[in-house]
This record gives C-alpha cells, structure tokens and sequence, in this order.
C-alpha cells in the first residue's frame, strides 16, 4: 500500500499504470483532511528519528534486518504510545481484542 497526498503527480495516470505494474494499492488522504495521514507521518518521523539517521546500512539487506527489528522488537513491543493509554501496540490490541463482546 502506498499513502500519499493529492498532489498531482500522484493522482496522475502514469504514477497509478506504475503503481499497478507493482501490485501495489494507492491510499489518499482526502482532500484538504491533513489528519487522514497523521498516524503514518507520526510513525515515520520517529522511526527516521530514533533509528535511521543514527544508521549507515552498507547494503539493502542490512537496512531492511535493521527496520524489522526495530519495528518487531522495540516499537511494537516496547515503545509506549501516550495514544495507547502509555500501552505499546502490541500490548494495546491484545487489550482490545479482550474488550470486544461476541454476539
């Protein structure tokens, strides 16, 4: 999935034949609704913060091992959120899988 904004180059036929050779599905925010990307502006600032400007890779392998541990092991399972009630993800939807009635 790709997110972007509705910039022209993105909602051009071109970029979207691309997009479709890749297998890929476009996400937009809507128009003039700077929050529909909020939450994904706010996971990459701190991930380039916290760990990829701190980093040189030497090649695409090394830099993709470094994002999923970070990811799997630090801010999924670690990282507290003051949006999660100061709960990581991960501990936050086990919690809200238990708070969800079946009828």
């Amino acid at each position: 999935m790709i997110h972007s904004d509705q910039g022209v180059q993105y909602v051009s036929q071109e970029f979207k034949k691309l997009l479709e050779k890749h297998g890929c599905i476009q996400s937009m925010s809507r128009r003039g609704n700077c929050w529909d990307n909020a939450v994904a502006e706010s996971f990459f600032h701190t991930l380039k913060t916290q760990m990829v400007y701190h980093r040189r890779f030497s090649d695409k392998h090394e830099a993709e091992i470094a994002l999923f541990q970070y990811i799997e092991t630090y801010y999924n399972h670690r990282r507290r959120h003051s949006s999660n009630g100061w709960l990581p993800p991960a501990e936050f939807e086990i919690n809200r899988q238990d708070d969800i009635v079946v009828a």
